[in-house]
């Protein structure tokens, strides 16, 4: 058996995650790898074991299964290894507008980026805190330190309540060897805008300063993890806005994100 330990990632086959997982390999673990995809996650796995000497377990899951999370533990459980690092990084937005969308779509979102990455931490958590040391690592955003964007209208929320989770479990595991620490990155160069269909509009509205690298905020986010910090925010220009909207009266922050969400044209500019 590896003397490795195991960390699970969730949405590992692009983007954040992809390069979590890379940063997980370097610094020592193996990986149970969860995506849709699963000829990305061999190709994946074939790269973090040729390069960091990283074995990976293949979990091609699908997150907005509401039975995803159960059959993931399972699988990992089955090797025998238990999982002590959670890294719930899948996520995806929809940007057509709150009742212009289908409501299927809009519950698939709260299952993948809110119920699963919940279930996930109640079902691997009790495990770490037995064995005396854990990490768990949720991807929020800077969306979620924010007022909700129209047009984009439940994505902000749910990263504020992953956000405000994280505090919580944080403060429940104090003294149990798990840290736990939310990661909040603004824009990154990923595949996440083209899925939404948003690339061209992102791209026009910011410089390319405004935007950061996933290798770097995967890096920072596990350092932060790893000092026992609460929440990071990649970017000087990220913690600029974050902290320029907590001093901001909540009309005039309103007012900024409202201008932001006319910028991306998903709600009226007047």
């Amino acid at each position: 058996m590896s003397g490795r330990r195991l960390a699970l990632v969730t949405g590992a086959s692009a983007g954040i995650g992809q390069a979590l997982a890379r940063e997980l390999a370097a610094r020592g673990w193996d990986l149970a790898l969860a995506a849709r995809r699963a000829e990305r996650l061999e190709a994946l796995a074939a790269e973090l074991e040729r390069d960091h000497g990283a074995s990976s377990l293949i979990l091609a899951e699908d997150l907005t299964d509401p039975a995803a999370p159960a059959r993931i533990e399972a699988a990992i459980a089955a090797r025998g290894r238990p999982a002590l690092a959670l890294i719930n990084n899948a996520g995806f937005s929809r940007t057509t507008g709150f009742s212009d969308t289908p409501w299927v779509q809009h519950q698939a979102m709260l299952q993948v980026m809110l119920t699963a990455p919940m279930e996930l931490t109640h079902r691997l958590a009790p495990t770490m805190k037995t064995e005396g040391f854990g990490r768990i690592l949720n991807v929020a955003s800077v969306a979620g330190l924010l007022p909700a964007t129209g047009g984009d209208t439940l994505y902000g929320p749910i990263k504020s309540f992953l956000i405000k989770a994280t505090l919580g479990l944080r403060m429940e595991t104090e003294g149990s060897g798990v840290k736990v620490s939310a990661l909040c990155p603004g824009y990154v160069l990923s595949e996440f805008h083209d899925v939404n269909g948003s690339r061209d509009q992102v791209s026009s509205a910011y410089p390319a300063w405004a935007w950061s690298r996933a290798d770097e905020v995967a890096r920072e986010g596990l350092d932060a993890l790893e000092a026992g910090k609460p929440i990071s925010i990649p970017g000087a220009h990220n913690r600029v806005v974050a902290d320029l909207m907590r001093l901001l009266p909540p009309s005039l922050a309103y007012a900024q994100v409202r201008r932001h969400a006319g910028r991306l044209g998903r709600v009226s500019r007047t």
